[in-house]
């Protein structure tokens, strides 16, 4: 079966958000234009890495001068919206790309599907028919710095951490292998 290719040029929304209760939830990427939409399911930590690497990303395209670069993210950019209902995930992200392309200065976001086997992850912005499904969202600088800023606040909104061990507490109680298993 030949793979999916979610693509979109500039969306309307590109964003990072969640579902369920802390604890519980689960993270997704999705894409909106139009009445399109395109929701992939990732890892928090995964979130926090592409957050992290489109900022280093822009500060090196800033640095080699090559586009208009914005060095913090515009507050009227910040999609604070909750995930575009309802929420359907096409597949589970197992590999995200980022790059640039030079030719429009835009950034690329790729998500590609979680595999079972030794199937290759075809190159950034390739379209071949063979590989796992992916979502490419192609955006602006200013609209990366935006959905970097997100990605982190959604990141960060989770349970808090144990002040001892670090791990996330449980509203149910938190058994902190510090404390030598008693519930704090």
């Amino acid at each position: 079966m030949p793979r999916q290719v979610f693509d979109y040029e500039r969306p309307d929304r590109f964003v990072v958000g969640t579902v369920g209760a802390p604890g519980e939830r689960v993270f997704y990427l999705q894409a909106v234009e139009g009445a399109r939409t395109t929701s992939v399911i990732v890892e928090k930590e995964q979130t926090v890495i592409l957050a992290e690497r489109l900022d280093a990303l822009l500060i090196e395209m800033a640095r080699r001068g090559v586009a208009d670069i914005p060095d913090s993210y515009v507050a009227s950019d910040l999609d604070l919206d909750p995930l575009t209902a309802p929420v359907v995930d096409e597949f589970r992200a197992g590999t995200l790309a980022i790059g640039w392309n030079g030719n429009s200065d835009l950034v690329i976001v790729e998500a590609h599907a979680q595999t079972d086997g030794d199937e290759d992850v075809p190159d950034l912005n390739e379209d071949s028919d063979e590989g796992p499904d992916v979502l490419r969202v192609r955006m602006t600088p200013a609209a990366a710095r935006a959905f970097a800023e997100r990605a982190r606040r959604v990141a960060s909104a989770g349970r808090p951490p144990c002040p001892f061990c670090l791990e996330p507490l449980d509203p149910r109680g938190h058994i902190c292998p510090r404390a030598n298993g008693y519930r704090r």
